[in-house]
């Protein structure tokens, strides 16, 4: 087992968790807050302090690579949208990739390159070293696990965790 970790924001931490708890590979998620002031909480995150909504993932790089864990990402967020995903709007809704090695660096800086040949708008995805994680009130961690008939669920989450299942046989074939 060859475990690794990368930090992704891209919205509600909500539906990327929900999304990567359940992807062949992944061995744990953990939602929580990077970029901003020290010690955030819910609400000073809903009120700027500049960290964003992130999930940790925990992968098995022999089950899955850093490559495919991307491609998922790109697609179930707008990774050329400004401080918005949906209907959530704020600065703490950016999209983000924090790496934590430089072989992680050249992987994501390549993988945006390739990607953007795919966007007619520019992607807008900060590439930022790790510096702290921050690990998110109880009541956040597996939200949709938990949540499953709350309405930001079915009309939110639900949809992105159906996408990625279509992508699913496409993913395990590459």
């Amino acid at each position: 087992m060859d475990y690794r970790e990368i930090i992704l924001g891209g919205g509600c931490f909500w539906c990327i968790e929900a999304v990567f708890e359940r992807i062949k590979g992944v061995i744990n998620t953990e939602v929580g807050y990077s970029g901003g002031a020290d010690n955030p909480t819910y609400e000073s995150v809903c009120n700027g302090d500049q960290n964003i909504e992130v999930v940790k993932i925990v992968y098995d790089k022999n089950q899955i690579s850093l490559e495919k864990i991307l491609i998922i990402f790109f697609n179930i967020h707008d990774p050329t949208s400004k401080d918005k995903q949906g209907a959530d709007e704020g600065i703490q809704y950016r999209s983000a990739i924090f790496y934590q090695d430089d072989e992680d660096f050249k992987i994501i800086t390549q993988f945006l390159q390739n990607a953007q040949k795919n966007y007619t708008k520019t992607i807008l995805t900060q590439v930022l070293k790790l510096e702290k994680f921050y690990k998110a009130e109880d009541y956040h961690q597996k939200y949709f696990t938990k949540n499953p008939n709350q309405t930001y669920c079915q009309f939110i989450i639900a949809p992105k965790v159906q996408k990625i299942n279509l992508y699913d046989k496409e993913l395990s074939k590459s």
